[in-house]
């Protein structure tokens, strides 16, 4: 894989910025979530907010040859979910990820949405995934491993009787989407590349209820579990700081505890 690139400090305060717009694509998202919607339409609202609220830019859209804005991946949906127009119903868990880019700079971000009542099950799914994703956040320092990310992110899944999807990965993310490295969501302890301060990339990891074996559809992008069970995602852009890290996309609900 090509070299990691370093952000200067101008390129970090670019990179700032599409990640505080996206956090508030979220918290106008938030209030939009709700059943009977469809997926199409969540796009669609989250298309006219980036263009015309926050003068952005949705950077999946036209990415290899991907012709929405987002992802929306619903219960047995790993990740790359289509939109569509079917209807999300009460008890549905539904990931969105979006990308924004902004004066040339992205910021990349996922988020769970739970559906009106759903299962004991589904809600203890998403809110383990989400504490698995702070448990590799956590680990970010100079001088820490990608290995001390993805060990610490699947220790504490398998703990809680989860299984962790291993073929896809976060990403450097810059300038362009996809940059060196991948961040793998499972490893060993003082493994792999040692981070520096000014490396931005995401943390994502997706958790199955079941079995972590997958399979992809013919449409060449939804990824579901072979199971059927259900699967969760959360995801963030991370900067290596000279003190530890800084959560590029940090939500208002969000505190780093």
């Amino acid at each position: 894989m090509s070299k990691v690139i370093i952000k200067t400090a101008a390129e970090i305060e670019l990179m700032r910025l599409s990640g505080q717009l996206l956090a508030k694509v979220f918290a106008k998202l938030d209030g939009f979530m709700a059943e009977g919607i469809t997926t199409m339409a969540i796009n669609d609202f989250v298309e006219r907010y980036i263009v015309d609220e926050l003068n952005a830019r949705p950077a999946s859209k036209g990415q290899y040859g991907y012709q929405y804005s987002l992802n929306t991946s619903v219960n047995d949906v790993v990740c790359h979910g289509i939109p569509n127009q079917v209807p999300l119903q009460q008890g549905d868990i539904v990931n969105v990820d979006i990308t924004l880019e902004k004066n040339g700079f992205i910021a990349d971000s996922s988020k769970m949405y739970l559906i009106g009542q759903c299962s004991v099950a589904a809600e203890r799914l998403c809110d383990m995934t989400y504490q698995a994703m702070w448990q590799g956040i956590k680990k970010v320092k100079a001088g820490a491993t990608l290995g001390d990310i993805g060990f610490a992110i699947a220790s504490f899944a398998h703990q809680n009787g989860y299984s962790v999807v291993k073929e896809y990965c976060g990403h450097g993310i810059g300038a362009q989407m996809h940059e060196a490295p991948q961040v793998l969501h499972y490893g060993r302890m003082n493994t792999g590349l040692v981070l520096e301060p000014g490396m931005t990339f995401t943390i994502e990891p997706m958790i199955n209820q079941g079995k972590a074996k997958i399979k992809n559809l013919k449409d060449g992008w939804t990824v579901v579990t072979a199971d059927k069970k259900l699967s969760a995602q959360w995801e963030h852009t991370i900067l290596v700081t000279d003190t530890g890290y800084e959560v590029l996309t940090l939500r208002a609900e969000e505190t780093l505890a």
